[in-house]
Parts: C-alpha cells; sequence; structure tokens
C-alpha cells in the first residue's frame, strides 16, 4: 500500500518549479548516484597515477586537466542537489554527508591552494573520501567508528593504565635480569605493549624463566588481562557501535522512503521505530539525576 501524500505535501510539491523537481529526482536516481561512484573512483585512479615520476613527467598535463575536470563534475552535482532542495536550501546542510561533501568541494577552492603541492594532494585526495557517501555499508562503518569512539577511548585509558601496572611490576623483576627490555617504565611499558600481540610472549616467558620460573604467573596474567580481556571488551564495544550505526541507517533510509511517499511502514518497520524510540528514552532517563 502506497503512502498517499497529505494536502500540504502535494500544495509543496506541486508549488516547486519544474527545474527543482528535475533536480531533486536527478539527485535520488541511481544511474546519477552509479556515475558519481564512477568519478570518484576515475579521480582515484588518477591522484594514483600521479605518484609514478615517469606517468606524471609524461602526461601530467592530462592529469591535471582530469583532475579539474573531476572537480567540476563534483561542482555540477552539488549544484543539483542543493537545487533540488528548492526553496529550503539550509535543510541541504542538515545531513552530516552533504557538510562533508560541501566541505570536501568548498576546499579545492582555497586560495593560495593551487600554489601549495602539498595541501592540493589533499584537497583532492579528500574527494575521493566521497565515496563513502555512495556504499551504505560504508555508511554503517564510518558511523559505527564514530560511535565507538567515547568506549575504544575508555578502554585505552584502562589498557594503558594496566600496562603501568604491569610495567612496574616487570622493572620491579626484571631491572638487572633484562635492563634493554625493563629498565626504565618507559622501556617496560614498550615491551607489554609490543606483547600484546603474543608475538614475542614466548622470548619473554624464555627470558623469565631464565631468572625463576615464578615469572611464568606475571606473563601468564598479563596475557589473559591484556591481551584477552582487552581486546575482548574492544571487540564488544566495536559491535555494539554497529548494531547502533545500522539501526540509525535503517531509520534514516525508512525517513527517506516516507518523505519521498515511496512505501508506508511494514508492521515490523514500526515495532522497531517503537523500539528504538524506547532505547532512546531509556538512555535518557538513565543519565537524569535521580529526584533527592
Amino acid at each position: 500500500m502506497r503512502h498517499r501524500p497529505s494536502t500540504d505535501e502535494r500544495e509543496h510539491e506541486d508549488s516547486r518549479s519544474p527545474l527543482v523537481r528535475r533536480c531533486a529526482r536527478i539527485a535520488d536516481s541511481s544511474p546519477f548516484n552509479i556515475f558519481i561512484f564512477g568519478v570518484i573512483l576515475a579521480n582515484a585512479l588518477v591522484l594514483g597515477l600521479e605518484t609514478y615520476d615517469g606517468i606524471a613527467r609524461d602526461a601530467g598535463g592530462l592529469l591535471s586537466a582530469l583532475n579539474d575536470v573531476f572537480l567540476a563534475v563534483f561542482v555540477v552535482e552539488l549544484a543539483i542537489r542543493l537545487i533540488g532542495f528548492g526553496s529550503r536550501p539550509q535543510d541541504f546542510f542538515k545531513s552530516g554527508w552533504n557538510v562533508f561533501d560541501f566541505i570536501v568541494v568548498a576546499a579545492s577552492f582555497t586560495p593560495g591552494l593551487r600554489e601549495n603541492a602539498m595541501l592540493l594532494r589533499l584537497a583532492r585526495l579528500a574527494r575521493v573520501l566521497r565515496i563513502l557517501r555512495q556504499l551504505p555499508d560504508l555508511r554503517v562503518l564510518t558511523i559505527a567508528i564514530g560511535r565507538s569512539i567515547p568506549g575504544v577511548m575508555s578502554l585505552g585509558i584502562l589498557a594503558v593504565l594496566v600496562v603501568f601496572i604491569y610495567g612496574m611490576v616487570g622493572w620491579t623483576i626484571f631491572d638487572d635480569h633484562a635492563p634493554k627490555q625493563y629498565g626504565t617504565i618507559s622501556e617496560a611499558m614498550l615491551t607489554l605493549f609490543v606483547t600484546l600481540t603474543l608475538e614475542n610472549l614466548p622470548d619473554q616467558i624464555q627470558m623469565g624463566r631464565e631468572l625463576s620460573d615464578w615469572t611464568l604467573v606475571y606473563f601468564i596474567s598479563y596475557a589473559m588481562v591484556a591481551a584477552f580481556l582487552i581486546f575482548n571488551i574492544l571487540i564488544g564495544v566495536v559491535i555494539n557501535s554497529l548494531e547502533e550505526a545500522r539501526a540509525i541507517e535503517h531509520a534514516r533510509e525508512r525517513m527517506d522512503r516516507y518523505e519521498h511517499g515511496e512505501t508506508a511502514p511494514t508492521a515490523e518497520e514500526r515495532i522497531a521505530t517503537v523500539r528504538e524510540a524506547l532505547d532512546e528514552l531509556e538512555a535518557d532517563l538513565k543519565q537524569k539525576p535521580a529526584p533527592p
């Protein structure tokens, strides 16, 4: 059953000029987005070719001209998306992806940019990052990375604390026996940081057993706490952020469909929306201080 636009929606749709309606249809069309995806890939290919001295020497002018063509395409794409919002261009900037696209394209017109080769390459490289917008799975991963940062930072502080404590204990035990690895707290923490990969753990155990078999307790407990426990918590944080990112992306897709009047929400989608609202309400209630 298709969603029937309300009277206000129909009046708003009718009030838009033919140019606005055409630009909105183009911006939402699959061929247009596939074309932009291909241009981004071509831009990445040209940037890669510029790293070869022989190709840059023989075809540097052509590569530079292609970069200008790609920039012109991105400017036209940005204009089409902006025009598609009609009399409310400010709505374009409500999406973080749109803001990112605008900044990346606008950065190429920064005064003095073309005189600085490094900044020019960075601006061109930033345009390649726009591929994140074209692939939904990459968008989900990007959102998941952003949402996992607070948890990863807290876990990083915990990891540094664990490494520091074990580093102090290691300095106390191995200061005289292995001064090169445990002579100072910085050297001890660096050694234990490398040991997080478990690659040099057998060598560390062998070195410790030369001093005493009781050092096995030190290394085994460190491997259990630092390498296994902390890494598994990190995996849990990332997976939880990935699930939240998927829910956000699905909610955004549903909103886009409803705004364009493509489909009415199914029972499952309505249930999912209610669950998301309840989860957000529960999170807000947990953050509020308890009444006296």
